[in-house]
């Protein structure tokens, strides 16, 4: 037995001078630059592409075979053929040997060294890469086995490959559809031994740069990769995704992002993925979902899951963007943010089921569906327990609160919203509010009906409870022309009108019961345009109301002291006049309130007035005729004295002024005259005049 081995031992020595011998003078004997043509023209076939091999190709077969290369480069397609659309400066790959004989193909590495790639979209959409992907790629026909001829089936051959490294490389992608440009530089990545159905540790880093701004992306990736033969399933376990944002939209400290994903699955064939334990977090801003499902992969991608977004703060969020945040009524405002709320999610489109989201002190439920975001067409359900809006409005006194009415308020809201945005917006949607309170108004039962389409806008808003009465109103508005045009028909009913001015303005010049209707038509995009252009008609009753300030009985019993020479009444702040009832109606024209039927009654008192309020300035000009009537005649109505009055001033500060001459008598007219005249004479004529004046 031991010569048999000396002469086994032996002969495997042998054989190893041997392979070593032919390692050591292969590579001077073969030249694989003299392959260069062959090369080239394969690609050629393969792809209709140019290759280009500057420098040697060098060939190695210790430790393993392998060859490395200097500069390659790949040219681009036809119609983007201002830059190549590959190029390495330096590429490495190695093969071992042994495995071979048992059809067992491991490439031991793969090293690329700058890699730059170009990727591109024209405007009409097409990719510098569509060709390389086509189906109809130049391919060896497959051969149809014949049933009669059973053909034995070949051993497949295992593949594997240790190591991929990638420095330095650099990704530059130019959308021309889209006008942006992206560059990804300092590109690295390292991966273990890639084998099938086994997983490999990935790590990679990039540096992001959008053109045209100074945000600058720092990415980091870990990931653990498994890979069947088929290539067509992919796991990925203990991923791992950060982001560190820093530039001019980013203020202070850079923000970092994370997103970290336990588990995730894709069937490429079934066109199915599952990701576990998916949690992102950015800045103070963390969401979650336990699980997301993707169906479609290929086709239309669409993920489902139930999406947790912990408490933020949207106000400290959005200073570390660098986003200006609005002066606010209350500084506390946007201090909260949590939502939860069932998602399915396509690259145009996004579905909330079942939402649950906190601002602040406000909780809404209900679900939105974004059902395409290029073409904004949005429909929502939504239910608000109680909404404060003046929490977020700009601060703003109560005297100087300009008078609009809940449909205007609305017009200029949606004004204020790009006009390219409000016409590519179609919408459709309810929202019901339990409280609200806007503009210091505070109402109950809320409800709004919008809907927009092809740059109109529709809304109908009811307030079941609005200070003892109750409001309908719509809208309409057209965004077509240079300013929006809009119409509104708003009316209310039994509503008390001094805790709604108390509210709006701080204080109630009248009270009592009020119904009223409006039909407007303005155009513009503030509330002072709306009001300038404003035309249409209103009317008005108001039922046992109270206009405080103002004593006309006591304004008559002044002017007949005054004529009579006798000491005047004493101030009273606490004036007021009572009517059971007074009405009216009006034109609206370019903001000019015109009234001619202003009639008040009470038991001691009938009015009627006619004169005209400027919108914008909030100016009056009103001419008013009383009289009093004698509550212990018989006959109704009789009139026991008269005076008309001037009205001027502004809404929130009217000034009264006495016709003296309307409380004059014939005979105390002739009086006057008399004296009159006699001042003339002695003393000229300017005192006269100015008697004149004063009296009438």
């Amino acid at each position: 037995m031991g010569k048999p081995f000396k002469i086994i031992l032996s002969t495997i020595a042998a054989m190893a001078l041997l392979l070593i011998a032919v390692v050591s003078i292969l590579p001077f004997v073969i030249n694989p630059n003299d392959f260069k043509p062959e090369i080239i023209a394969a690609v050629k076939d393969k792809t209709g592409r140019e290759l280009t091999l500057d420098g040697e190709l060098k060939l190695s077969l210790f430790p393993w075979a392998g060859i490395s290369t200097e500069k390659i480069a790949l040219s681009n397609a036809p119609e983007f053929q201002d830059r190549p659309f590959a190029t390495i400066e330096e590429g490495n790959i190695g093969i071992r040997l042994l495995p071979l004989l048992s059809k067992k193909a491991e490439i031991s590495r793969i090293v690329l060294k700058g890699l730059v790639l170009n990727l591109a979209r024209n405007k009409q959409g097409l990719t510098n890469w569509d060709d390389l992907t086509a189906s109809d790629l130049k391919t060896a026909p497959a051969v149809v086995a014949d049933k009669t001829d059973a053909q034995p089936v070949p051993e497949q051959t295992t593949f594997s490959i240790g190591d991929i490294t990638i420095e330095n490389a650099r990704i530059n992608w130019d959308d021309l559809k889209t006008e942006k440009h992206i560059e990804i530089k300092d590109l690295n990545l390292n991966a273990d031994k890639l084998i099938f159905d086994e997983p490999a540790n990935i790590t990679a880093s990039m540096t992001v740069l959008k053109s045209g701004s100074t945000l600058i992306h720092a990415i980091k990736l870990n990931t653990e990769l498994t890979v069947n033969e088929k290539l067509d399933t992919f796991a990925l376990r203990r991923s791992d995704l950060h982001v560190v944002s820093s530039g001019e939209a980013v203020s202070g400290q850079p923000l970092t992002t994370v997103l970290a994903i336990a588990d995730a699955a894709l069937n490429w064939n079934q066109q199915t993925a599952k990701i576990q334990g998916l949690q992102l977090k950015s800045g103070d801003v963390s969401l979650a979902a336990a699980e997301m499902t993707g169906t479609s992969i290929k086709d239309k991608p669409s993920f489902q899951g139930l999406v947790t977004i912990a408490p933020f703060s949207p106000a400290k969020v959005m200073q570390q963007l660098a986003i200006a945040l609005p002066a606010m009524q209350d500084a506390s405002a946007l201090s909260k943010l949590a939502a939860n709320f069932d998602l399915t999610a396509t690259g145009d489109s996004a579905d909330l089921q079942n939402l649950a989201l906190t601002l602040d002190d406000t909780q809404i439920k209900g679900a939105i569906s974004i059902k395409s975001f290029a073409e904004s067409v949005i429909s929502f359900n939504l239910g608000i327990d109680a909404l404060d809006v003046d929490r977020y409005l700009s601060p703003r006194n109560k005297s100087s609160k300009p008078i609009a009415s809940p449909a205007v308020l609305l017009a200029v809201g949606l004004s204020a919203l790009p006009v390219e945005t409000l016409r590519k917006l179609s919408a459709d949607g309810t929202v019901s509010v339990e409280k609200l309170k806007v503009n210091d108004l505070a109402m109950q039962d809320v409800r709004i009906n919008l809907s927009s389409k092809n740059g109109v806008f529709t809304t109908q808003q009811a307030v079941q409870q609005f200070y003892q009465g109750s409001y309908s109103g719509d809208l309409h508005m057209d965004t077509h022309g240079d300013k929006p045009a809009l119409a509104v028909n708003e009316k209310i009913d039994h509503v008390q009108i001094e805790p709604l001015l108390k509210d709006y303005r701080g204080e109630a010049p009248i009270s009592g019961m009020v119904n009223a209707s409006a039909q407007l038509q303005g155009q513009g995009r503030k509330t002072k345009e709306l009001k300038t252009s404003l035309n249409g008609q209103l009317s008005f009753m108001f039922k046992d109301s109270v206009l405080k300030g103002f004593n006309l009985q006591k304004i008559i019993d002044e002017g007949k002291a005054l004529i009579k020479g006798s000491a005047l009444p004493s101030d009273n702040k606490n004036d007021q006049t009572l009517f059971s009832e007074m009405t009216g109606t009006a034109t609206i024209t370019n903001g000019l309130i015109q009234n001619n039927d202003l009639v008040a009654k009470s038991s001691k008192l009938r009015v009627d007035g006619k004169g005209n309020v400027n919108l914008n300035s909030e100016a009056v000009d009103y001419k008013i005729d009383a009289k009093l009537l004698d509550a212990t005649a018989t006959e109704p109505e009789q009139v026991k004295g008269a005076v008309a009055i001037n009205v001027a001033g502004t809404l929130d500060k009217p000034l009264y002024t006495i016709d003296l001459e309307s409380l004059l008598s014939d005979k105390n007219k002739a009086k006057i005259d008399k004296l009159i005249n006699k001042l003339d004479k002695k003393l000229g004529p300017g005192l006269g005049n100015l008697l004149k004046g004063i009296l009438k």
